[in-house]
């Protein structure tokens, strides 16, 4: 066959200021610059998003076998079925799926979504000519489902918004004299399976044993109240609502200044199947902290300390000596800033468009 004159895209849900959301519009401009016909198909339409996408029942309104279609799973969906009907050859970009276990108890229906997505993937497997993956750690789960023909594809991420004019008076207010002790930054969705119960409590021993003016920043929207008034009512049990700050979402100018502002991005992630924000703390130079698991060190890799435990008393002491020893902050902070920089937009574009030509080759 020749080359297709479409690549779609089709995807559960997508929102603003959402990393999946904002790789997959990345992924249609890319499409788009490279000629082909490219439009994005999603079930749930989050606000902002209206003009951009269509609904998932006009999927078929350019049905043809040789139309390509890209889906982006990230979690269970009737959007996969919409995706395996419709004609044309299939490709999957996985993203990975959070294990329901951390969501049984905060959030049932998004467990009952982890369940079905983890179903899904044998039947997308049978169908899908190739599939990309946002890390190794990824690629091999989708290797062990039976996919073939498997690549990594890290997410689009364009960094280049964290080098705009951070907000000053964020910014301001972060390096005031007034704000002595040493700030913690943690940026992500607060879920369960980021686990910022396991920060706080980290957060807590550093304070008691290291630094009582210490701050810690949590900055992100939360995935369900339930968790996140739990993540309030325990701060506040143990006292330190004062040393605390959730920020909801903020602005790129707002995360710029809470990169630049802070003096330690620590993460006790329990499941990330790449984290974005290692790579943006990696670029603005901020040292990390990080849990281990899944993807973590792989994305951290020699740019940071990676611990092999998540115990408090242990996350606090490497926060504290990383902070106390500024040879070694320096050394990190290099070596992040090189990681980071293979993670560049203008890098993963061109893996992007190398892998689509080589699969349409194969046609």
């Amino acid at each position: 066959m020749g080359e297709p004159n479409r690549i779609d895209q089709v995807i559960p849900s997508i929102v603003q200021y959402d990393a999946v959301s904002n790789h997959t519009f990345a992924i249609q401009k890319l499409l788009q610059e490279m000629g082909f016909l490219s439009d994005i198909y999603v079930d749930i339409i989050g606000p902002g998003c209206e003009d951009k996408v269509y609904e998932l029942s006009e999927l078929e309104k350019y049905n043809s076998d040789d139309r390509f279609l890209i889906y982006q799973y990230s979690i269970g969906s009737r959007a996969a079925n919409y995706f395996m009907a419709a004609k044309g050859i299939k490709l999957v970009d996985y993203h990975n799926i959070a294990p329901a276990h951390f969501f049984a108890r905060w959030l049932p229906p998004l467990a009952a979504e982890a369940i079905l997505g983890r179903s899904q993937m044998s039947p997308l497997a049978k169908i899908s000519k190739a599939a990309f993956a946002d890390s190794f750690y990824n690629a091999q789960e989708l290797t062990e489902a039976g996919f073939r023909n498997v690549s990594v594809l890290p997410v689009l991420i364009d960094v280049d918004n964290l080098t705009k004019e951070p907000d000053r008076a964020l910014l301001s207010k972060l390096q005031s004299s007034s704000n002595k002790g040493a700030k913690w930054l943690f940026v992500g969705q607060i879920a369960p399976h980021k686990a910022q119960h396991n920060l706080i409590k980290s957060f807590y021993c550093y304070l008691k044993a290291y630094d009582a003016d210490a701050h810690l920043y949590i900055v992100g929207k939360e995935m369900g109240n339930l968790y996140r008034e739990a993540l309030l009512s325990f701060v506040k049990e143990i006292g330190i609502s004062d040393s605390v700050t959730f920020t909801g979402s903020v602005t790129s100018s707002e995360l710029t200044a809470y990169y630049r502002g802070c003096d330690i991005f620590v993460s006790l992630s329990e499941h990330e199947g790449f984290c974005v924000p290692i790579i943006e703390a990696m670029n603005q130079e901020i040292p990390i902290v990080a849990y281990g698991q899944a993807a973590v060190p792989e994305t951290v890799a020699d740019g940071g300390i990676v611990l092999d435990n998540n115990d408090p008393y242990e996350v606090a002491a490497a926060v504290n000596i990383l902070l106390g020893d500024q040879d070694l902050r320096d050394d990190l902070v290099s070596v992040g800033k090189k990681n980071a920089a293979l993670y560049t937009l203008t890098q993963t574009e061109e893996k992007f468009k190398k892998l689509i030509k080589e699969i349409i080759a194969q046609d």
